[in-house]
């Protein structure tokens, strides 16, 4: 459902951009405040229906229209270096928000390693009980999710359900370092 209302706000910034329509026209078009509909396009607030009304009635769009449907069609996510999404926003200025992905995930613990990865190392597949993301500080890698290779460099973010075999190998002459995050539901122990 986040990803619906993510989409939804993102959607939104792109139809008033694409009319070249600024926030303040907007907010005096559907009589709404500027800093609420900058909350709504960032999704720091869920609108709700007649406020959702009103800013599709000004920006002339139907809900048809517009592309909900979360991007994702494989089992994980990537994200390659410069592959975020900047966020203008106007509340915040002086401060660069790089949107990477978001995901629905409560009772889960969290634990958090600095992965070394030494040259020519290969582990086999291992399964686990938790949702992983790991970020690649420096080097190069491969990592195997169901027999797909995934090669891995300085600045991507891989992202997926640990259930799903996997391995990882490097197969350079550095050792590759890694910061990895496993959420571990709470009541998978």
């Amino acid at each position: 459902m986040e990803d619906i209302l993510v989409n939804l706000g993102k959607q939104l910034k792109k139809v008033r951009v694409n009319k070249n329509l600024s926030l303040k026209q907007v907010a005096e078009m559907s009589d709404l405040s500027i800093g609420l509909i900058s909350k709504i396009e960032n999704f720091r607030t869920t609108p709700s229906l007649p406020v959702l009304l009103k800013i599709m009635q000004s920006l002339e769009v139907d809900l048809s229209e517009l592309n909900l449907s979360p991007n994702n069609k494989e089992p994980y996510v990537l994200i390659k270096k410069g592959e975020g999404t900047v966020e203008e926003r106007e509340d915040s200025r002086g401060l660069e928000y790089n949107f990477l992905f978001s995901d629905s995930i409560a009772n889960s613990n969290l634990r958090l390693y600095i992965i070394n990865v030494k040259k020519d190392v290969y582990r086999e597949p291992i399964s686990t009980d938790a949702i992983e993301l790991l970020y690649v500080i420096n080097g190069k890698l491969e990592y195997i999710l169901n027999e797909e290779v995934i090669k891995l460099s300085e600045g991507d973010i891989l992202f997926f359900d640990g259930s799903t075999p996997h391995a990882l190998q490097n197969k350079n002459t550095k050792t590759a370092t890694l910061l990895k995050l496993y959420m571990i539901q709470k009541n998978s122990y």
